[in-house]
Formats: structure tokens, sequence, C-alpha cells
């Protein structure tokens, strides 16, 4: 495809005159035909030179870019030339919806001698997920300036927008930026530890459940198991990408706060030496990634949650429960995030958490909606409506703690919080099981 330059426009609009003084004066009616084809000519002769131009160029981009959600990135775009004279480049790329640029079209100058170069394209995405540019399209000028020949390249690269953690970790700048050892301080550890170190002789005052029984018959005197405290845990969150997911918490999807935390929390458990794994569940269970360590593991678990999406979908628990005890079989902490307040839903949790419970430990928690709270804790009611409206709430609000309750006497803590406390209620409470040695 070409298109008409200025210059082109220029020398049409100045030979206009002179056509028109053609039409008056015959005598100079052969020059202006003489110019006419001439410029007719040449314009011919400039498109299928500037067309010839398109087939050496190629626009490259790389496979996959990390940008982060409302911060300022850039796309690296390499612009890939035949032709080793020097020439400028006109590129556009069709960027999503979701990855705004105030830039439309950008002017790139190849060097002479030079067969590429490069250039980094300014963005700041607005949403979470994976995005796909599969064609970018260039313009360059004629040989004679009067078209612009205007071409596409194939260049297909994955856009991955993650998170934007830097809000989150400033809350907790203090757990997430300790190095090494200073200030360290001896820190009281509650419990025994289960994790089996050795095996001695049995000494008076030892406790006859730590006798093995085989080791002792065997050897014919008693002997003793020695523990030492858990060293490497497992912790798991567990994401609910139901229609529950799709709430909104603030000014974002309760989604995209269960990935924020859960994020958070896997570079704390790395920096505290234990095992981070995650599942994602709706009606079934999607994605299930065991617990590991390692900066490769961080970013699978990241590359498995930046692009989730709640599913039209409601949870269902009997099959998380089936594959927990399926799946899990050493004794691990599980952080669920979801959302109990359909009551039909709050009951088949409650069911399916007695049996969970009895290997593993586990926590629950939920986004408070606006306005879950005691009667009396909002001001006071100014209208019918809104002293209806708050009492509703309320009452959701008893539902909510008598849920608390009865998991509580399963040995499920319940932990409803405001949306932007979810990741530091999270960290915290997995900070306090870690110091009482729950596992």
């Amino acid at each position: 495809m070409i298109v008409p330059t200025n210059r082109l426009l220029f020398w049409v609009a100045a030979l206009l005159p002179f056509v028109a003084l053609g039409a008056m004066v015959s005598f100079a009616l052969p020059l202006m035909i003489l110019l006419i084809a001439a410029l007719l000519l040449a314009a011919c002769l400039d498109a299928v030179l500037g067309m010839a131009r398109t087939r050496g160029i190629r626009i490259l981009l790389p496979e996959v870019v990390r940008l982060a959600v409302d911060r300022p990135g850039l796309i690296p775009v390499r612009i890939h030339s035949e032709h080793m004279g020097h020439l400028r480049v006109r590129v556009g790329l069709p960027l999503p919806d979701g990855i705004p640029s105030d830039t439309e079209a950008m002017d790139v100058a190849l060097p002479g001698g030079s067969a590429e170069s490069s250039v980094a394209w300014p963005c700041t995405p607005a949403d979470r997920g994976a995005f796909t540019l599969s064609r970018c399209f260039f313009e360059v000028p004629s040989p004679f300036g009067f078209w612009g020949a205007r071409g596409a390249s194939d260049c297909r690269s994955e856009l991955r927008v993650y998170p934007d953690l830097r809000r989150e970790r400033r809350r907790l700048a203090a757990l997430l930026l300790r190095r090494g050892l200073f200030g360290i301080h001896v820190q009281r550890m509650v419990g025994q530890g289960r994790d089996f170190e050795k095996l001695r002789e049995y000494v008076p005052g030892d406790s006859y459940e730590d006798i093995h029984w085989k080791a002792t018959a065997k050897r014919g005197r008693p002997i003793t198991k020695l523990y030492q405290v858990e060293r490497t845990r497992e912790i798991y969150v567990l994401l609910d990408t139901s229609r529950l997911s799709a709430r909104e918490s603030g000014a974002e999807p309760a989604l995209d706060r269960f990935i924020t935390s859960a994020l958070l929390l896997g570079l704390v458990a790395e920096q505290q030496g234990d095992r981070f794994g995650l599942l994602t569940f709706s009606d079934r269970v999607e994605r299930f990634i065991r617990a590991g360590a390692g900066r490769a593991h961080y970013n699978a678990c990241r590359d498995a949650l930046f692009s989730l999406r709640s599913e039209l979908t409601s949870p269902d628990f009997d099959e998380l429960a089936a594959f927990i005890r399926l799946k899990l079989r050493r004794r691990a902490l599980l952080l669920i995030l979801t959302d109990l307040g359909d009551p039909a839903l709050a009951e088949s949790f409650v069911r399916n958490a007695e049996l969970i419970c009895r290997r593993h430990v586990v926590m629950v928690s939920m986004i408070r909606q606006p306005g879950v709270e005691p009667l009396f804790s909002a001001p006071n009611a100014d209208t019918t409506d809104s002293l209806y409206e708050n009492l509703g709430r309320h009452l959701v609000w008893m539902d909510l703690r008598e849920l608390g309750r009865n998991l509580q006497h399963k040995g499920v803590r319940l932990s409803l919080v405001d949306d932007e406390r979810l990741s530091a209620d999270l960290v915290t409470q997995y900070m306090n099981m870690k110091a009482r040695q729950v596992l």
C-alpha cells in the first residue's frame, strides 16, 4: 500500500497554474503535456521503487516481554533492513486495549552500512494478563519522496503483564528488606519439633512415646528417637477463581488481590527458607504447582497466576478436598483465599474442612465486603432504606461470625479482613504459625 506525501501534493499544486495557462495559450499546451507526463512517469517509477523497499524490511520483537500493571515499561523493537543505505522507517505497533501508549508511531533512522536498528516503545499497562502482538506496521519513503510505502511484518510476541507488587512490598518492607543477620536475636520457638534427626540410647526421663520399638527389639535395649525443629515447611496458597472472585474489592476485583497476596507470600516463604506451592480451583482444580524453592520456581508460580481470570462457575469444595487428600501427602500449611458469603457453599466447605484438617493446617482468608459489620458500627441511618440495608449487612456479619465459630471447632481459622490488609494478614498468619511450630 502506498500513500501520497506532501512533496507529491506540492508538485501537483505547483503544476495547476501552468495547466490552466496551457489551456488558455495554445503554444504552451505541448509543454504542459510534457511536464504532466514527466511528473506522472516519475510518480509511477517512484511508487514501484518504494514498494520494492518494503520487501526487505522486517520488524522483530522478543518472544516474551514482561511488564507490570500501572508501571511504565518499554517494548524492545528491532528494525531489520536488507537495504544497507541510509533509510528512515516509521513504525507502528497495534497494542491491545489493556496496554495503552501515548506513542502512535515512531520514526527510526537506519544508518548507512547497518542492517539493523533498535528502539524502545514506551507503554503503561492498565490490565493484568497475557496479550499477543501478531503483526507490526511500518512505512518507508520512496526514493523521490513522492510516496510513503506501507507494509506489515509478522512478529508474534507475547506481552505478559504481571501484578505490581511495589505498594504491598512497601507495607511489608520491614520483613522483605531484612538482609543477613544484622540485629538478630534469640527467639523462643514453641513446640518440640517433629523432624526426625537420629536415634540414641534411652535416657531416664525420655517419653515413652519417643521410643523406637523396632530398634529397641533389634538391639535389645531401649532406643529413643530424637527430633529437631522443622527447618523447611510446605506452604500452599489455594486461590478461588470462581464467580465469587469476580466481586469488586475496593478498586479491583478480589481475584487480583488474591494473586498479589499469593505472590508476596511466596517471596516471604522463600526468604524464610520454606517451600511454596500453588493451587487454583473453581468447579475443578485448574492449576497445581507442588511446593518448591528458588528463583525459577517463583517465576513458574508467577507465570501460572498472572493470566488467571474469574469463571462463571461455583467452587466445588468436594473436588478440592479429594484432590488435596490425594496429592498432598506431607503435612502442610494451606492458606485458602475464597469467599464463603454464600450459605450453601459455606456448608459444603465446613463439611470438607474436617477431612482436610486431619493431615494439614488450614486457614481461610476472606475479603470483607463494604458494610458487613455490626449494626451500630456505621453512622446512624437517615432513611428507612438505609436502616434496612444496614440491618441486612449486620445479618451477613452474624452468619460469617457463626461460620467462623463452626470452623474453629474443626481446627480451621477464618479471617475476615479488609481489602488492603489481605497481604499483611496472610504474612502475619504464616509467621505466627512458623513461630508456634504448628506444622
